[in-house]
């Protein structure tokens, strides 16, 4: 199943000119409030219709404005979780998620629904009303409801944005393993690209009604071209990991493919593979392997290219085995350091810097 988009709208001095595809897994639509991430997706489910272009998904034409078509929202069979939840208040949880099963042309299946309440951990919840629930919770039951529709795709339009961060780690797990099981492409849109570097397996960038960059979230995040677009200070790299132990000190050791890292938070099992986002400007760089240095985090890297923006930094597109990582260092340093395409070096990454929630768990 993949959805494919190409359409343009206006609104007064604004106007949306943005077109991509999305195949399995998440695609996630990043940019900053107002760049028309919303609209794009109350395009893809029928709440709004495009002034010109074209939306299908697999062969199924869903707009196009040359013919006149324009699916209604109830027939286009997309799950859609909105900011809010949007639960029905008179309803117990367990009617929530029923609820879904109307718009399956399967009805409700009830073996179907007990393995979704179980992957998002709602069992519990069944019986209760959407007012007695924590905001997490809420999402879960909205993400449930939404699932058991059998969707062809899966629509997430900024469903982590209400939430705190303690409500942001707790239904995090649920995602992965929903982004994980789905047969059916998941467009997730946010402003926050912690969110995106931990789910996302494609990103498209989205500035002032237009995508201004597209493809694999690792390659995006870690491209130096990219920086003016999502900002100096949240660039950096998602690095595929296998944890190999957990240490009696609360430290873990992973295995990376360029070699291995120490670090704290790690909850994933020994042999499970989890992806690590770590910030170009936690990342320092050395023309000699260091000694003595508090971390023990140090990888044998190489030069791809260097990009120098307004100000006083330099970004460093750095291969470490097969992965690629990024560092933010200043012009100076780059120069004294005679950085080059080719040259070999070693980046230093300090432990600490790589925070709990920036770990999530990766596809085996």
């Amino acid at each position: 199943m993949s959805l494919k988009l190409n359409i343009t709208h206006a609104f007064g001095d604004f106007t949306l000119e943005a077109g991509f595809s999305a195949g399995s897994g998440v695609t996630a639509v990043f940019g900053p409030s107002g760049a028309g991430k919303s609209t794009l997706v109350n395009a893809i489910a029928g709440l709004l219709r495009p002034d010109g272009g074209r939306i299908t998904l697999q062969d199924d034409v869903l707009f196009d404005a040359a013919s006149g078509r324009h699916v209604a929202p109830a027939r286009r069979r997309i799950g859609y979780v909105f900011q809010d939840g949007r639960l029905f208040p008179h309803m117990s949880v367990s009617a929530n998620i029923r609820f879904g099963a109307r718009f399956s042309r399967a009805g409700l299946d009830r073996a179907e629904m007990a393995r979704v309440v179980d992957l998002l951990g709602l069992d519990a919840l069944l019986a209760r009303r959407p007012g007695t629930l924590s905001g997490g919770e809420k999402q879960r039951v909205a993400l449930a409801r939404a699932w058991l529709s059998h969707p062809r795709l899966l629509l997430m339009d900024e469903p982590l944005a209400a939430l705190d961060e303690p409500r942001k780690d707790e239904i995090f797990p649920y995602l992965e393993r929903l982004r994980d099981v789905a047969q059916v492409p998941i467009v997730y849109v946010s402003h926050n690209l912690s969110e995106v570097a931990r789910l996302a397996d494609d990103l498209v960038v989205m500035q002032k009604g237009r995508v201004v960059l597209s493809g694999r979230a690792e390659a995006v995040l870690s491209d130096p071209e990219a920086l003016p677009l999502i900002g100096v200070r949240e660039a950096g790299s998602i690095l595929p990991a296998t944890v190999i132990e957990h240490g009696a000190d609360g430290l873990s050791r992973l295995a990376l493919s360029g070699g291995e890292l120490i670090l704290p938070g790690v909850t994933s099992s020994p042999g499970s593979t989890v992806r690590l986002r770590v910030l170009a400007q936690d990342v320092l760089l050395s023309l000699t392997r260091p000694e003595g240095l508090s971390s023990h985090n140090v990888l044998r890297v190489t030069v791809e290219a260097l990009h120098r923006g307004a100000g006083p930094g330099v970004a460093v597109q750095l291969r470490a085995g097969e992965d690629t990582l990024l560092a933010r260092i200043t012009a100076r340093a780059a120069e004294e350091l005679r950085l080059a395409p080719g040259l070999q070096c070693y980046a230093v990454l300090n432990a600490t810097a790589i925070p709990r929630g920036s770990i999530g768990s990766g596809r085996g």
